[in-house]
């Protein structure tokens, strides 16, 4: 999870008030001025420890903000207090004009007294009270960024049952529950075409993690996109992929979107970043694999379509091990070592990914001729051995 760890002790919404009457604290300040503090009896109190200078916390505060304004739409009678870290009145100032909830007053000196009774080395932390004195001991603060609201009322046992759904998603992956959205079970084509969830129906399906500004997803684009449009012609209608869009806006999706042949979820849909946290993706480019019957076949599609492009489908292990003893077995079939016209050194059997056959100037992978002494390789149909009669 994002975001730094939450490590403050728990309390209750009774405790902060008569710690703020202990520390003199009558008033907090709100967007529109002074507010007494007796207006937050009885409700759930959240404390935000949190500075301008901490750019972790400045992207945070987009999430909480949002997490802040659906739970008031639900009605949940919840407050947040901004307690800050910043050094001068400055920061303090251009921070709160983010946010739509309350703040204790700058004062350096109580600021550190609050940060002290609390126990917060680490910023931005999420200190709410509970009514069932449980509390999430792991990182709050990127629960609240995995789920957004669903992760109130900040509990162990919210927490655990949030994490049970993702793994039910994960293994049972029902598409419609994995990819419909608040705006209805449908995905996007490269030309902004509204396509049913249901067309996927009985289909492999790839789940595409990438970006436009990413170097490496530039490159896994082309290598999936020809296996892609390879399928479409051997095999039909069999086979479909979902661009998960890791993108930086939307004009950058937009444009991403357009140069793939395939489907994506749309951009401002939340569900790109339910998936990443689902299927547990780290990096990218990623590729997650599941199969006609809903079920997960592999998360390191990537790997699978780099080395063996179409000819991997329907990308199960049988299918790959199969794939990898025809491989073996074509090894085993070519000399070790081999002497060809065309090159002055000899030039010794070798596994490679991807290379440039010297002699046709086509692509290869796998099996090749290499030189160990200059940069050579040749494909084993292009070899012309040597006559030494």
């Amino acid at each position: 999870m994002a975001g730094l760890n939450f490590e403050a002790t728990h309390t209750d919404n009774r405790d902060i008030l008569k710690i703020f009457a202990a520390e003199g604290v009558e008033f907090l300040l709100s967007c529109e001025g002074k507010v007494p503090v007796s207006e937050c009896n009885g409700k759930i109190i959240c404390l935000f420890f949190t500075a301008n200078w901490c750019r972790p916390c400045r992207a945070f505060v987009p999430r909480l903000v949002e997490l802040y304004e659906t739970l008031r739409k639900r009605r949940i009678n919840l407050e947040i207090i901004f307690i800050s870290f910043d050094r001068d009145e400055d920061g303090f100032k251009e921070h709160f004009k983010n946010m739509p909830w309350l703040a204790v007053p700058f004062d350096l000196n109580l600021h550190r007294r609050l940060i002290d009774r609390y126990q917060v080395d680490r910023i931005p932390s999420f200190v709410p009270s509970c009514s069932d004195g449980i509390t999430i001991e792991e990182d709050l603060i990127g629960c609240i960024e995995d789920y957004g609201a669903d992760a109130f009322p900040f509990t162990r046992k919210r927490h655990e049952e949030l994490k049970g759904i993702d793994i039910r998603k994960r293994e049972e992956a029902d598409l419609e529950e994995l990819l419909g959205h608040e705006g209805g079970k449908f995905l996007i084509s490269g030309d902004d075409r509204k396509v049913p969830l249901s067309e996927l129906a009985g289909k492999t399906i790839g789940l595409y993690f990438g970006a436009y500004w990413s170097p490496p997803c530039c490159a896994f684009t082309v290598q999936l996109t020809d296996a892609y449009n390879n399928l479409k012609a051997a095999k039909g209608d069999c086979f479909e992929i979902v661009l998960i869009s890791t993108d930086r806006d939307l004009e950058e999706f937009n444009v991403n979107k357009s140069t793939m042949p395939w489907l994506a979820v749309p951009y401002e849909d939340r569900t790109r970043h339910d998936l990443r946290r689902i299927f547990d993706v780290k990096g990218i480019p990623a590729l997650v694999l599941i199969g006609p019957d809903g079920k997960v076949i592999s998360v390191n599609g990537k790997l699978m379509v780099s080395s063996y492009g179409a000819e991997a489908f329907p990308f199960t292990e049988s299918r790959i091990r199969d794939l990898e003893a025809a491989l073996r077995k074509e090894g085993e079939a070519l000399p070790p070592q081999v002497e060809d016209v065309k090159h002055e050194h000899v030039l010794k059997l070798d596994m490679a990914k991807a290379y440039v056959c010297d002699s046709c100037k086509k692509q290869g992978k796998f099996w090749t001729f290499s030189c160990d002494v200059c940069d050579y390789d040749l494909h084993p149909s292009c070899l012309e051995k040597v006559n030494k009669d």
